[in-house]
This record gives C-alpha cells, sequence and structure tokens, in this order.
C-alpha cells in the first residue's frame, strides 16, 4: 500500500495495555487534524518506564488490535521493532526517511508536554514533525508551561488550525480541546492486579 500524500497521526507508547482512551485520543485525532490514519507505534520497551510489569510485546499488540478493531483508520503496528529504534527521536527520522511523501503528527497526552524535555534530543523531535498535544486529566497549566511548551512557544498554533497542522513545517504544535478521559493503563494494571490476588 502507497502512504504517498496520506496524513497520518503517530501515537507511540507501551499500550499496556491498550484501552479505550487511546481509542477515544484516536478518533479525535482523526476528526480534529483530518488525518487519514493513526498508527498506534507499540513500542518493545519504553526506555524511560520501568519493565518490571510489562507484558510481552505479542500480547500487547494482540490486546491493541482488538480495541482498535472496529476504526479501520487505525494501523497497530510493531514499527519500532522492525526498524529497530528505541527512542523517539531515532523512530521518527526512520519514518521520515522510509515514507517520504507522507505528511505525519506525532500525538501525544499533556503528560508527556511536561516531561518531554527529559527525552532524547528533544528539541530535534519538535524540529521534526509536527505535534499535537491532548489534554488529560490532571495536566494544565504546569504542563502547558513546561520547558519544553516555554521553549517553543513562538512555535505554538491555536487549535482552531488543527485541521491544518499536517501541513505545517515543523516545529509546529498545538494542545487540542479535547474532553477528558479518566482511563489510563496504570489504573487498569492495578485492577488487574487485585482481580489476581
Amino acid at each position: 500500500m502507497s502512504f504517498s500524500g496520506l496524513r497520518i497521526g503517530l501515537l507511540g507508547g507501551s499500550f499496556n495495555p491498550a484501552h479505550n482512551g487511546h481509542l477515544e485520543m484516536s478518533d479525535h485525532a482523526l476528526k480534529q487534524l483530518q488525518l487519514d490514519q493513526v498508527w498506534w507505534l507499540v513500542s518493545p520497551q519504553n526506555p524511560i518506564k520501568p519493565s518490571d510489569d510489562m507484558a510481552p510485546l505479542d500480547e500487547r499488540l494482540q490486546k491493541a488490535a482488538i480495541v482498535a478493531q472496529y476504526e479501520q483508520r487505525i494501523i497497530v503496528t510493531d514499527l519500532e521493532t522492525q526498524l529497530g529504534t528505541t527512542y523517539t527521536i531515532d523512530t521518527l527520522r526512520a519514518i521520515k526517511s522510509r515514507f517520504k511523501e507522507t505528511k505525519f503528527v506525532w500525538l501525544m497526552g499533556m503528560d508527556n508536554l511536561e516531561q518531554i524535555h527529559l527525552w532524547k534530543e528533544w528539541e530535534e523531535i519538535f524540529h521534526t514533525v509536527a505535534i499535537a498535544v491532548f489534554n488529560r486529566p490532571g495536566y494544565g497549566k504546569e504542563s502547558a508551561s513546561s520547558p519544553a511548551a516555554s521553549h517553543f512557544a513562538s512555535s505554538k498554533k491555536p487549535a482552531e488550525q488543527a485541521k491544518d497542522l499536517a501541513n505545517m513545517e515543523a516545529p509546529a504544535w498545538l494542545i487540542l480541546n479535547n474532553p477528558p478521559n479518566y482511563i489510563s493503563a496504570s489504573k487498569i494494571r492495578k485492577s488487574d492486579n487485585k482481580l489476581n490476588i
């Protein structure tokens, strides 16, 4: 399949496990950013997260596929494993090199905006792709004035320009006005652990 000319959102993460919050975020991105697809990049291992309670990659991929099965425009993939990349910046560079005629938007929650300055070559991430940030419960003004948000304040766009974000030259980012979703993977894991006692 050719991806030339498509507008694709990239949602990276452990998906440990995938849940309705990922689905709602992707659906919102498809509509508000007017994307053709959203790729769920199921990471083999997040370098800044502990591996103690990380489910096997195959299991996380399978569960993600079940959650995403009713939205054909969501593509669940182990592309990072195929590319041999661990860090976001390396993944983005490899993806852009492989799909030169595709327009990508990096999708992330407000929690990641708050700590992305701890990521490898974080400034280059902003210079590599446009970024859409989703509101998350418990994250507000502090996240919006985080080191990364402050550093790239001049590149921030109003939410009303979301439909044009994929066509913008990086650095370009914005915060979407999505409805809050209180589901989190950590809460699901804690609930599952209680059930297994």
